[in-house]
């Protein structure tokens, strides 16, 4: 009987031990397919013949907004994959984003300044400087949950030595618009930037060190535990509901993305040296990428965060 016994209870032990074997395979896998991004429509040109495309920004209803620098203009493609003029005479608008009130933030390289366009279409001067010193020129923006806004204000070309800000930063619109703090002052030339829907951490591409930070968010809008994410410079970002970073990267024609803990996870290669990014469409699984003369587009098992 305890021969018996023995077996029946070595059988139970070993077919539990299968199981969970079974159960960590499958788990391992499941994760294995979560984590692999894939192209579900390959790479096309929606428009051309700009002179230079930057800061795309998706609205609530999936239409992409994206600006032509010299031409001093900002086009909309709607989810009716048709081109639209939004704004003409926009100071030499770069990086664009919208807020959760849909109000569209835009860095006005032009004149170095942020400006805040309402729904009804009502524009204001938001900021234009700090400690009593213009801009440099205002590059790409990142507006908070809170109604603050994080941008950053490099110089491409002119006077490199003689900075109104004596150096090139980022800096912190309060959420009362009332006051504007410098968050970093130890980065060479930061450009492209990006915040997790958590408003945790923010992401900043310094390209002049070819390098990508991550920040902790602190509640008073300070930045905190400088971190390297990557060892890679790159123009504008954007982020996935998976909280992967996909980066413009300097000097290549290609989209890279990267997992939070930056892994390289995707290259997606561009026609041209792509400028900025973002995921737009009815259900945002489409990422928009402004690169030099065009507009493209590629379709991915991936949904950009609202």
């Amino acid at each position: 009987m305890k021969t018996i016994t023995y077996s029946l209870i070595a059988l139970v032990l070993f077919s539990c031990g299968q199981n969970n074997k079974k159960k960590d395979s499958n788990s391992e896998a499941k994760t294995k397919v979560q984590s692999e991004i894939e192209i579900t429509s390959e790479i096309e040109q929606l428009a051309t013949d700009f002179k230079f495309t930057e800061g795309p920004a998706v609205d609530t209803n999936g239409h992409v907004y994206f600006t032509d620098i010299p031409e001093s203009k900002i086009y909309k493609w709607t989810t009716a994959d048709s081109l639209e003029l939004y704004r003409e005479n926009s100071n030499g608008a770069n990086g664009l984003y919208f807020d959760q009130n849909q109000n569209l933030w835009a860095c006005e390289g032009g004149k170095a300044q942020i400006t805040l366009t309402t729904q009804e279409g009502k524009s204001s001067v938001v900021a234009s400087e700090y400690n009593g010193k213009p801009f440099n020129t205002t590059n790409d923006i990142w507006p908070d949950a809170k109604g603050g806004a994080y941008f950053t204000d490099p110089r491409y070309g002119g006077d490199l030595e003689n900075l109104p800000q004596e150096g090139m930063h980022v800096f912190y619109i309060s959420p009362n618009k009332n006051s504007v703090i410098r968050v970093t002052d130890d980065l060479v030339k930061p450009n492209g930037l990006i915040g997790t829907p958590d408003g945790k951490i923010l992401y900043i591409t310094d390209p002049g060190a070819e390098r990508t930070y991550s920040y902790n968010i602190e509640g008073d809008g300070t930045l905190s535990k400088m971190q390297l994410f990557v060892e890679y410079g790159g123009d504008g970002m954007t982020i996935d509901q998976q909280g992967n970073v996909y980066l413009t990267t300097s000097g290549q024609p290609q989209v890279d993305v990267f997992s939070p803990q930056g892994k390289l996870l995707k290259t997606i290669k561009v026609p041209e040296q792509p400028s900025n990014v973002t995921f737009g469409g009815k259900d945002r699984n489409e990422l928009y990428i402004t690169a030099r003369t065009s507009l493209y587009r590629v379709g991915l098992n991936r949904e950009g965060v609202n």
